[in-house]
């Protein structure tokens, strides 16, 4: 299932594409430059969305190791606490 950013990201490299596909097909792209600064720009999109990816799933490991922190810590706790006696 793709979630929303990656719906976005395919949308910006499907326009991408067609808009350096019509300029090619035109001959639109005047200078070497342009279709370095088109790939650059796509290059860019690609890291950013991988840094994405790779911050949530830090996140999520944070939190399994924070609830497995907690939860052994709250058996200890009750380990050590003693039931009063009758």
């Amino acid at each position: 299932m793709f979630t929303a950013i990656q719906i976005l990201l395919l949308a910006f490299v499907i326009f991408a594409i067609s808009r350096v596909y019509l300029r090619l097909k035109e001959n639109g792209v005047g200078r070497g430059v342009d279709i370095i600064v088109y790939i650059s720009l796509a290059l860019l999109f690609y890291l950013v969305f991988r840094i994405y990816v790779m911050i949530e799933d830090l996140r999520h490991q944070i939190t399994y190791i924070i609830r497995e922190i907690a939860l052994s810590g709250s058996s200890k706790i009750r380990k050590n606490h003693k039931k009063p006696k009758k």
